[in-house]
């Protein structure tokens, strides 16, 4: 299983993600490293867990309030061999395409009736997000419903778990890997320690984003 760091990015910073609540998302504080500075973030991570790839969210952009594209930019360019998924709302930004180590990542809640047909014309490369929230999926339910449109990745994003300590929603989970064992499925949410990452491989969870228990230490380089 592959577990692939998530860097939360608003108003030029990595921010602590919680429970889908972007309003309330402070600067990040880790035990990795002193500053929220996303260069200092990407190398303390791979400083300590050799990581390869990163899922980078631009909140701001997710949000409409501006975007951190520059700063995306910079980070794609100086970082070469390091995959970045980049989740910037919908449609992605062809600014980046030049960029190799460049993966869009498409989220549920940026999508709607009016633009769900436009998926069936991206790069097959792309990742699709399902977005859930307390009340339920984020996006046209027709997007959770007609695997036909999903390409090979699918990350299940269950936000009110998101920096929360509650654990991973192993029962929805379990359901999609059941109901689609052909698609490649990355869980997003909850992940407390490694004890959580021996029940998602076991349910059949492909990779798991992570960030909250990366920089408390609940989840040290020799658990992954």
């Amino acid at each position: 299983m592959h577990i692939i760091p998530v860097i939360d990015i608003k108003d030029g910073i990595a921010v602590h993600a919680k429970q889908g609540k972007r309003d309330e998302y402070l600067p990040l504080r880790s035990n990795l490293c002193q500053s929220p500075d996303i260069f200092a973030v990407i190398d303390a991570i791979t400083r300590h867990f050799h990581s390869d790839t990163f899922y980078l969210a631009d909140l701001n952009a997710l949000t409409r309030q501006g975007d951190n594209a520059a700063l995306m930019k910079t980070v794609l360019a100086n970082y070469p061999t390091t995959t970045f998924w980049i989740d910037a709302g919908f449609p992605p930004l062809n600014e980046f395409r030049s960029f190799p180590n460049y993966v869009p990542v498409m989220g549920s809640e940026s999508i709607n009736n009016h633009t769900i047909n436009d998926i069936k014309h991206l790069d097959s490369n792309f990742i699709l997000s399902l977005d859930y929230a307390a009340q339920g999926q984020l996006g046209p339910a027709t997007l959770f419903e007609q695997n036909k449109l999903w390409p090979q990745r699918i990350i299940i994003m269950t936000l009110p778990r998101v920096g929360s300590n509650l654990g991973p929603d192993i029962e929805l989970l379990t359901a999609y890997c059941q109901r689609y064992p052909h698609h490649r499925f990355i869980a997003a949410g909850g992940v407390r320690h490694r004890g959580d990452l021996i029940a998602l491989e076991q349910i059949g969870i492909d990779s798991v984003l992570l960030a909250t228990a990366l920089h408390s230490g609940a989840i040290q380089a020799n658990d992954i």
